[in-house]
Order: structure tokens, then sequence, then C-alpha cells
């Protein structure tokens, strides 16, 4: 799978490049990430990029001519995303799709913004990461093409761990512990070391849909659950309410 990424800040994704199982999937040839810097594609001999907005206001706006000659030096542009606040907010759901395609282009805007018509005839979507605003569309890149990484096949040695993560399945992750079994008088669930693994299928299933009843209730209005998951969450709040009672 290959990303292109335009940004003023190649140094920002080179480094990402040389860390992790990023590296690792890019030394494997899993991925590849071609890095353009938008300045390479400026006429100017300071190599500016950007420009007052017209109609006046703050800031300054990345110009259509260097974006434009960035993406025309590629050779195939794939599917072409811009990162942006205003775009719909990244979900798992997206990322399993995006994991489809052989080849996606990301646009790391800066400033105020890019010139309207880039978004008007390059664009095939704008993705945000959340309602919030970030200086600029790298840290929203590596994120998404970490996200998708990790769905590519060989990119990650257990895929079933990929399969239980957080949102694959439309409810949060259950509740992970490690050795030593007791910790400042904190035990281990004995149910996780009983051996019994159709008891602890069913422990993980009810610990994930309390986790996501708790930190994000409205996820349940978008999952149907079957009637063993509505029983399994009803015990869940149940023994969560007779605690809160203690």
């Amino acid at each position: 799978m290959k990303f292109n990424i335009l940004t003023i800040f190649p140094e920002m994704i080179t480094m990402f490049s040389k860390i992790g199982f990023i590296k690792r999937t890019i030394l494997q040839n899993i991925i590849s990430l071609n890095i353009v810097n938008i300045r390479d594609y400026s006429d100017n001999i300071h190599k500016k990029v950007d420009d007052k907005t017209y109609g006046g206001g703050p800031g300054m706006v990345l110009q259509y001519p260097p974006i434009k000659g960035a993406l025309s030096s590629l050779d195939n542009k794939g599917y072409v995303i811009y990162l942006s606040p205003q775009g719909k907010i990244l979900t798992q759901e997206k990322l399993n799709l995006l994991s489809s395609y052989n080849e996606i282009t990301f646009l790391c805007g800066r400033y105020e913004g890019i010139d309207q018509r880039v978004l008007d005839e390059f664009i095939d979507e704008e993705i945000s990461l959340g309602d919030y605003v970030i200086s600029g569309g790298e840290t929203a890149c590596m994120a998404i093409i970490e996200g998708i990484t990790r769905l590519v096949p060989g990119a990650i040695d257990d895929m079933e761990s990929v399969k239980q993560d957080s949102f694959q399945n439309g409810i949060l992750d259950y509740p992970h512990y490690t050795r030593p079994d007791e910790v400042d008088g904190k035990k281990v669930p004995e149910v996780l070391s009983s051996g019994d693994h159709n008891s602890i299928e069913r422990w993980r299933k009810k610990q994930g849909l309390g986790a996501t009843w708790i930190k994000r209730p409205e996820l349940l209005k978008n999952v149907k659950l079957s009637k063993e998951d509505d029983k399994l969450l009803k015990e869940y709040i149940a023994e969560f309410k007779d605690n809160e009672h203690e």
C-alpha cells in the first residue's frame, strides 16, 4: 500500500517513518511513504507557498499553484484526502474502508487552510480527527496512516488482536492485566487465571460492554446487541450499581 504525503514540513513525516512498526512495515515493503515537499513546487525565490486571504482577515492561506504542482508530480494520486477540522470525523469504520485502497494521497494543511479551488478540483474527501483545531495536518496524517497500516495484512503479527481492538465491533475493549498477580493489594480477576476459556470470554465481553456503557454510552445506540450481549450488559449495570451502594 502506498501513501503520498504532501506537506511543508517533510521532516515530521520522515521522523515518523523511522519509528516502531511503521518503520518495520516499510522495510518489509508492506507499505511505502512518498513524502512530497510542497515548497519544491513554489515559483517563489524564497519557496514561499502561502499568501494573505482575499477579502481581508487574519492568517495566511496555502496557495493553489504549489499544491497543484505537488499533486501533478504524482504518477498516481489514488484517493486524495485533505486533513481538515471541517472534515468528517475519523472512525474505525472509515479506517477499515481506507485500508482496502491501494494508494492514498494526504494533503496536510497549515495556517488558515488552503485555497478553496484546491478543494473543489482535487480533493476526494476531508477528514478530521475531532472537533478541535491543531496547527497542521501532519499529526492527523500520521494518526490515520498508523490506523490504516495496522489493518493491512502482514503489518501486525497477531491479526486476532487487531480484530479485538476497541471500536472494531462497535464497543470498547475489555480490561487487560499482566504480572504480577497482585499489586498494592489489587489482584487480577480470578476468572482470568481460571483456565476456563468460556468463562474468560464471557467476562471479557461483559467488561467491554460495561466499559462502553460507562465511557462511551452513545456507541451502544449504533450497535445491535445479541440477546446474550444484552443480558451481559444488564448484569454489568446491576453489579456496577450494587458496588456503588456498598
